[in-house]
């Protein structure tokens, strides 16, 4: 039954996750604060990288849920359903904020989610501990990312900027999580196409 909870579980955050319907269970760092004047290319640039940052939180949560469905030890699965918890507050933070730029989710977030889905249950499958050095590598990867968004953003922008800053100290908090519960090192081949990988992603979501 506990397994047959976590597909009916997984499903529904699946279905959440492509339609951009989220619920956040924390309040978004952009409340409170002022909406700053930007001009059209400012608001479209970062409706676009906000777009970007939705895009990752779906393969997140994606990869969370390929992840939880294949771990061995229970620990492991309730981090990892903690960490992916969290990402729902990004996923929610994310839409919102690219809708209040007056942009649009990705038209593709079905292909990111399934594909997404794949590589985490695949690196489930090699066990507990690559998978975890699989998740801890993915994090470092986006903490840099988001890094590199905030020099991008507007300095005037504090509710998006605010949102990225949020999302970026769960990603490091996730990342020293899977340390912590084992994760080994990558080999260099695999950080070096998982980085090709996501920007492609990047790329095409910064578009479509």
């Amino acid at each position: 039954m506990d397994r047959l909870d976590r597909l009916i579980g997984g499903f529904d955050t699946a279905l959440r996750a492509v339609a951009g319907v989220h619920r956040a269970s924390r309040p978004s760092p952009a409340g409170g604060l002022p909406e700053c004047e930007l001009d059209a290319a400012e608001r479209a640039e970062a409706a676009a990288l906000m777009r970007v940052n939705h895009v990752g939180e779906v393969c997140a949560q994606a990869l969370y849920q390929g992840q939880a469905l294949t771990a061995r030890k229970p620990e492991n699965r309730r981090a990892l359903a903690q960490a992916a918890a969290e990402e729902q507050d990004h996923l929610a933070w994310s839409a919102d904020r690219v809708r209040d730029l007056g942009g649009r989710l990705s038209l593709l977030n079905p292909l990111w989610y399934g594909g997404a889905f794949a590589i985490g249950a695949a690196a489930g499958a090699l066990g507990d501990r690559w998978s975890l050095a699989f998740l801890a590598e993915t994090e470092r990867q986006v903490e840099e990312h988001l890094s590199g968004h905030l020099g991008r953003l507007p300095a005037a922008d504090q509710k998006t900027r605010a949102v990225v800053e949020a999302m970026r100290a769960d990603e490091v908090r996730h990342r020293q999580t899977a340390i912590g519960l084992g994760a080994t090192e990558l080999p260099a081949g695999v950080r070096q196409g998982m980085r090709f990988m996501a920007k492609l992603m990047t790329t095409v979501a910064h578009r479509v």
